[in-house]
């Protein structure tokens, strides 16, 4: 087991119970028990976080694979992650760590404290750190810490997540987060609850809190066949985007694989991301990327003025940048995004 640390985001209650202010299930804990992320634990009415010292994976990924198309291509982004998850998605692909404290509640993990981490990116001529593959929301405390030493560096912070934070815990790393990537994983209320055990609403109050703070925000969307797949719910996430986030905020549609619980379910169809796309445009959104396909021009960013590609990739590598001062080069279309380290 790591060592306690205190958490952040909490008040206490009767009888040492404690209510967690850091995600939408807003869990109240009594003495001894956790929350629903397993790593949340009350201590005689403290809560303190078990996986402060738990990085259970460090690696160097290209911005790319956040996704992140909008915010400096090209570079590279040290990657980490603590065990735990607020949410039990049936199609995880990284359930090995973000499930296993359900499972196991001695956690593994390395000892790895915020001094190391920054040091890793310097070290990698990393320009941003990335809170991934589990749930940041989950080491709050530990991308915090990390987030504030960033900073002053040079280095940037980016959350990839499934944007169940609260409000609250939004405009708390509001001042050091640069950039989030959330998953929207469906429009209905009764797929939250059934798939990830979760609530939709919280979801949208956090990208509206997002948005609000000034947070360079990209949605994703895995598209599940059967789940989420519809024309009508695809339409309906597109408009939310545009209606209550932006047109230019970036919408990635993925190509489902099977995995953990859900192996067996068809990949996407490619016609399937193709009414994404097209309800994307008619949204009137400026930028649709498709996911988990191998197809350049799905990827590669475009001027909405000129149609110019502006941003070419091949998977997760930038071919050839045709920006300048984050304009369109032929035409000179301000791109939406931040460009510039």
């Amino acid at each position: 087991m790591s060592d306690y640390h205190n958490a952040m985001l909490w008040e206490g209650g009767q009888d040492q119970c404690v209510e967690c202010k850091l995600c939408g299930h807003a869990c109240k804990i009594p003495p001894g028990k956790y929350g629903m992320c397993r790593v949340r634990t009350n201590v005689d009415g403290r809560l303190v976080s078990t996986n402060y010292e738990a990085v259970v994976a460090m690696h160097v990924d290209p911005i790319e694979k956040k996704p992140l198309f909008h915010f400096l291509p090209g570079t590279r982004s040290l990657s980490i992650a603590a065990p735990g998850c607020n949410f039990q998605c049936d199609f995880c692909q990284n359930w090995r760590i973000s499930q296993s404290p359900r499972n196991d509640p001695n956690l593994a993990g390395e000892a790895i404290d915020p001094e190391q981490i920054l040091a890793a990116a310097l070290g990698h001529d990393c320009s941003s750190i990335s809170y991934t593959y589990t749930e940041p929301t989950v080491f709050f405390e530990l991308a915090y810490d990390t987030a504030r030493l960033a900073h002053p560096a040079g280095v940037r912070n980016c959350f990839v997540s499934n944007g169940f934070m609260t409000p609250q815990a939004v405009a708390v790393i509001a001042p050091y987060l640069d950039a989030i990537n959330v998953d929207l994983k469906s429009f209905r209320e009764e797929t939250y609850r059934r798939v990830m055990k979760a609530s939709l609403a919280p979801v949208l109050d956090c990208l509206r809190a997002i948005v609000d703070e000034g947070i360079w925000l990209e949605v994703t969307t895995l598209i599940v066949p059967g789940m989420n797949d519809s024309a009508q719910e695809l339409g309906d996430i597109a408009q939310f985007i545009a209606s209550n986030l932006g047109v230019n905020v970036p919408w990635h549609v993925s190509r489902f694989h099977g995995d953990y619980n859900m192996h067996d379910a068809p990949s996407t169809p490619l016609a399937t991301l193709e009414t994404a796309c097209q309800q994307g445009s008619a949204a009137g959104l400026k930028y649709i990327y498709c996911g988990n396909v191998h197809d350049g021009r799905g990827e590669s960013t475009y001027c909405n003025a000129c149609g110019a590609m502006v941003i070419e990739r091949i998977g997760f590598s930038v071919g050839g940048m045709h920006l300048q001062n984050g304009a369109c080069e032929k035409c000179g279309e301000q791109i939406d995004g931040i460009w510039a380290p």
